[in-house]
């Protein structure tokens, strides 16, 4: 893929980087003399220019890229950068960094944004992932389709300890993604038994409710 990646910040760097290892082109753009750290992500293309005006943009050929990825310091930039992808260069895929969680909010269909990634909401997830065996914690939601990713820990005592994969009713809109066990991600098949201490990840849908996941994992079945 053809990735720009606005802004040459620590984010921003460590994105193109790893983008490169897996072989995708990156053109990365930012305004300040001083972050042009070419020799950091060699493999890159580099262009100084402000992503929020539109001949920078053109200048990069932004129409023939797959994704923009708006990682600058500062929200408003972020959503200049995804309006204009999305609106005038027909951007497939936005992703932008939030770096304020009060402005959140913002950051949907209405400015452009397919993918809101919020630090300090994705850091709070793992910290009570980490800390919070038996309960249910939102990872992420995915923007456009409004479908989130949720784990739960199964404590030892779990009625669902024992269980075949295949034997469980989960709700409607919910579909077992991952068991993570012993640092091992598993594909869930029916006739995996789930344990203690597996790590469950579920992609909901937007009408899925938490009330009727959290049931089933009580040991009830859905209704």
């Amino acid at each position: 893929m053809r990735i720009v990646i606005a802004g040459a910040g620590s984010v921003g760097l460590s994105i193109a980087r790893e983008l490169l290892v897996h072989g995708h082109a990156v053109t990365v753009v930012d305004r300040q003399p001083s972050a042009m750290r070419v020799a950091q992500a060699a493999d890159a293309d580099w262009v100084l220019g402000d992503a929020c005006e539109l001949p920078t943009l053109r200048q990069i050929h932004t129409e023939e890229c797959d994704v923009m990825v708006a990682a600058t310091g500062d929200d408003k930039a972020n959503l200049v950068v995804s309006l204009l992808a999305k609106t005038e260069f027909g951007m497939p895929r936005t992703v932008a960094r939030v770096n304020n969680p009060k402005n959140e909010w913002m950051f949907g269909e209405a400015w452009g944004v397919d993918v809101a990634v919020s630090t300090p909401r994705i850091m709070t997830a793992m910290v009570e992932e980490a800390v919070s065996v038996g309960d249910l914690v939102k990872i992420f939601t995915f923007h456009q389709s409004r479908a989130d990713i949720r784990e739960i820990t199964l404590p030892e005592d779990s009625p669902l300890v024992g269980r075949l994969v295949g034997d469980v009713v989960w709700p409607q809109d919910t579909v077992l993604a991952c068991i993570v066990r012993d640092t091992r991600p598993l594909a869930p098949s029916p006739d995996d038994t789930l344990e203690g201490h597996d790590e469950l990840l579920f992609v909901t849908g937007q009408d899925a409710q938490e009330a009727a996941l959290l049931r089933v994992l009580a040991g009830r079945e859905p209704s």
